[in-house]
């Protein structure tokens, strides 16, 4: 099943994670040293990945907008019946 879906491999959503996740360590470094100017940047820099990623997927580097085609799931066993029913 997971196969069928594409989960956001994909360039423009590696390269944001990336950045926000620079931007997170950044900032908790400067969380833990008490410096309000380098948390601050941590968060520009987490805002700054949220739009590469944009950016990338209106390049065509993101995935594709395709609907999801639905299936019914196929089971051969009957149906269960609780005890407390």
């Amino acid at each position: 099943m997971a196969a069928q879906h594409d989960h956001g491999h994909t360039p423009a959503a590696w390269t944001g994670v990336i950045i926000a996740f620079v931007g997170f360590c950044v900032a908790g470094v400067f969380t833990v040293a008490a410096q309000p100017a380098g948390f601050w940047a941590g968060m520009a820099i987490i805002l700054l990945g949220a739009a590469v990623g944009g950016i990338m997927r209106t390049m065509g580097l993101g995935s594709k907008s395709e609907p999801l085609e639905l299936t019914p799931a196929k089971t051969d066993e009957e149906p269960r019946v609780h005890a407390n029913a």
